[in-house]
């Protein structure tokens, strides 16, 4: 099922990343676009399993046999698959490999990413919703209505307190002390799935993607808006087996299966707020730096600026209704036409 729902959120994010490209008169072709979403996809699987593995995985296995990490079979040749994925690992190799491409074929990554950015969290849900149909992922123990028992969620000994008054909360009858109780917990991935990608979506889809005003806007937006409901969103899942929380400033001692200090950091919420901090930082950098000016054109092709951007404004500004300049949608759609014609012409080899 996760594979499937990966399936679907590329799928997601690619429709609506051709539809906004489409709206904006983006100057790429439909392979340039493709390229570059298979640049992105490879970063992501890469990055993701880089850091699943070698951060989130307790005994170091890969870090001493390294080999295994891309290997989809175990010491014994059984095929195990590619077990671990981590979305922080996997941001940063997108990050990388569309960074990559942009200097590659001479494109302003920024306005690659900020579409991506408005792009990707409707797709993510789907990842969330995989994890669930999993059951994998789960949150901490709780006896709210709306808890759910996990099959393949831990089991904790009848002779703990803590365990008998919550099975006795919830209505689980309790045989003998020897027994193994799985308790109910969080459906924390549809927490996720709910803020980290329909809720951020809208944000992004509805609110900052008409207000673009400079270059990075989306990345900066997204990368907040997600590192910020991610760190929320931990308080209610269970930390991974075997790390538990990395600084635990409240209760040390308590189940990490419990909510007991608002202090326990795990590790997603130490890499989240990671990222909440590059995000402002580069927020307020970018809001400076790369303001789109009136006039300018919505996308940058880096390696033909002058080219593309300056035969498109003398177009715009001799246009048929007998106007000095046209208005900025009129400009913006001459210089997405004139840009997608001379790349075609520059593959052509029909100019240099």
């Amino acid at each position: 099922w996760y594979g499937l729902m990966y399936l679907i959120a590329f799928g997601v994010t690619w429709l609506l990343f051709k539809r906004e490209s489409r709206r904006l008169g983006a100057p790429w072709t439909e392979d340039e676009a493709a390229n570059f979403f298979i640049w992105g996809i490879v970063g992501i699987l890469v990055g993701g399993r880089l850091a699943g593995t070698l951060i989130y995985e307790p005994t170091n296995y890969y870090w001493i046999k390294p080999w295994y990490i891309f290997w989809p079979f175990d010491e014994s040749g059984a095929f195990v698959g590619f077990q671990g994925m981590s979305y922080h690992g996997g941001f940063i190799g997108l990050i990388v490999a569309s960074v990559i491409w942009c200097k590659i074929h001479k494109w302003n990554w920024f306005d690659w990413a900020d579409l991506i950015a408005v792009s990707v969290p409707l797709g993510y849900t789907f990842g969330r919703l995989g994890n669930f149909i999993n059951g994998e992922l789960w949150g901490k123990v709780s006896t709210v209505p709306w808890a759910m028992v996990f099959p393949n969620a831990e089991r904790f000994s009848a002779k703990e307190q803590w365990v008998q008054e919550i099975a006795r909360k919830v209505g689980i009858r309790i045989v003998s002390m020897n027994d193994m109780v799985n308790l109910p917990r969080h459906p924390s991935q549809l927490y996720e799935a709910l803020l980290e990608g329909i809720v951020l979506w809208l944000i992004l889809w509805f609110f900052v993607r008409p207000r673009r005003s400079f270059r990075g806007q989306g990345v900066a937006v997204y990368s907040l808006g997600y590192g910020i409901a991610r760190f929320f969103v931990e308080y209610f899942r269970e930390p991974d087996s075997g790390l538990g929380y990395i600084l635990a400033l409240g209760d040390p001692d308590a189940p990490t299966a419990l909510f007991a200090s608002p202090f326990n950091f795990s590790m997603g919420q130490i890499l989240s707020f990671i990222m909440i901090v590059g995000a402002l930082i580069f927020l307020f950098y970018a809001k400076k730096h790369f303001k789109i000016k009136p006039g300018e054109p919505i996308f940058i092709d880096a390696s033909r600026v002058g080219k593309v951007d300056n035969s498109a404004r003398v177009k715009s500004q001799g246009n048929t209704d007998g106007t000095s300049g046209g208005n900025n949608a009129r400009s913006t759609k001459y210089d997405a036409s004139s840009a997608r014609k001379l790349r075609k012409k520059i593959k052509s080899g029909g100019e240099r």
